[in-house]
């Protein structure tokens, strides 16, 4: 029996296994799964407790992990685009790709030739050449690899992309997949994605990565603060504008709208005894007494404790006479009591015993 076809059924086996642990299928399926395991043993003489003969036949891989990449080349063996990917860009690694790469002799002279081509920059041809070899072999992560380098540099970035993750999925071992992957997703804007490209080929490599790694590592997490830095500055930016830039938010010295206010309210005459606020700020004498009210409590007091405004506000809801709509006093009336002309003159910071008060000593 071909060694291929017992390798084949050790990572079957292996699959089985891992379905079952990883509860893919249910414990109550556990001794169908054992009488499979034992069925496809018996059949192919292997032997599944040999775990040097299943790392042979799998390497570090699964057989899910592997049909997964056979799935997304599926139908990508020509220079289509695959949706979502980007280029990156080849660097002086000596990694060599770990575990069983499916290869053949003409594969290789395929891959020899596109090395040339890509030497003479003609990238093209370099493309075409690896697309030979990766029809030949479309899991060997080398072949995947070299074509993401020669889209890269065509500029085909999203095509590059789609070889390097397909090269990292084939065999997370071979780094050069990962900083192509690492430069094709920071060129496509996606400098998160990047970095961890670049994390993952440092970690792969051991001994804190080699120095085009981290370099690009580095490259990636630096527009990665960046990005959130500018991000944190718009929010900052967004919070601290004031609600309804450019009308009557606020008024000066941080006067609330009041008028924007009666507006929330129901509009300018507030009925059911509301008064009408938006015509009273916008009465510049008005404007000025609630602006320095808000800054002198001492005045405020005093005019609360004057007897004609309190009996003015009782009579803001009763629709009383000479009261505007929903009980609005009649201003030019109020304005005729010397008493509250004069309060008011005090709160506008105008002439009268009380000017100045609260002005800056």
């Amino acid at each position: 029996m071909a060694t291929s076809q017992k390798r084949l059924a050790l990572a079957v086996i292996d699959f089985l296994s891992k379905s079952l642990t990883d509860g893919t299928v249910s414990s109550e399926d556990a001794e169908s799964i054992e009488i499979a395991k034992s069925c496809i043993a018996d059949t192919f003489h292997v032997d599944p407790n040999d775990q040097a003969a299943l790392k042979d036949a799998i390497g570090d891989q699964s057989l899910l992990s592997i049909y997964g990449v056979y799935e997304k080349l599926k139908g990508k063996t020509s220079t289509a685009p695959m949706p979502g990917a980007s280029s990156s860009k080849p660097t002086t690694s000596t990694s060599k790709a770990s575990g069983p790469t499916p290869t053949s002799p003409e594969a290789e002279e395929f891959k020899s030739q596109g090395n040339k081509a890509m030497q003479q920059k003609d990238y093209p041809k370099a493309i075409d050449l690896y697309t030979k070899a990766i029809n030949l072999s479309p899991t060997n992560p080398i072949y995947l690899s070299n074509r993401a380098a020669a889209y890269s540099a065509s500029n085909k970035h999203t095509e590059a992309c789609a070889d390097a993750e397909l090269a990292t999925s084939a065999d997370p071992k071979y780094t050069k997949a990962w900083s192509r992957l690492g430069l094709a997703r920071f060129v496509l804007g996606d400098a998160k994605g990047s970095m961890e490209a670049y994390q993952k080929g440092i970690e792969y490599e051991g001994n804190g990565g080699s120095e085009a790694m981290k370099k690009g590592y580095k490259t990636a997490k630096e527009k990665v603060d960046q990005e959130e830095k500018e991000g944190g500055v718009d929010d900052i930016e967004r919070a601290a504008s004031p609600r309804g830039a450019g009308g009557t938010s606020a008024g000066g010295g941080g006067m609330p709208d009041l008028a924007g206010l009666a507006s929330m309210l129901g509009g300018g005459g507030g009925g059911g005894g509301m008064p009408d606020l938006g015509a009273m700020m916008n009465n510049p004498m008005f404007a000025s007494m609630a602006q320095n009210m808000m800054s002198n409590p001492e005045a405020l007091q005093g005019l609360m404790n004057n007897p004609r405004l309190r009996e003015m506000a009782q009579n803001f809801g009763g629709g009383g006479g000479g009261g505007q709509g929903g009980g609005m006093p009649d201003i030019s009336a109020l304005m005729s009591d010397p008493s509250l002309r004069e309060a008011a003159m005090n709160m506008m910071g105008g002439g009268g015993r009380g000017a100045g008060r609260g002005a800056p000593q």
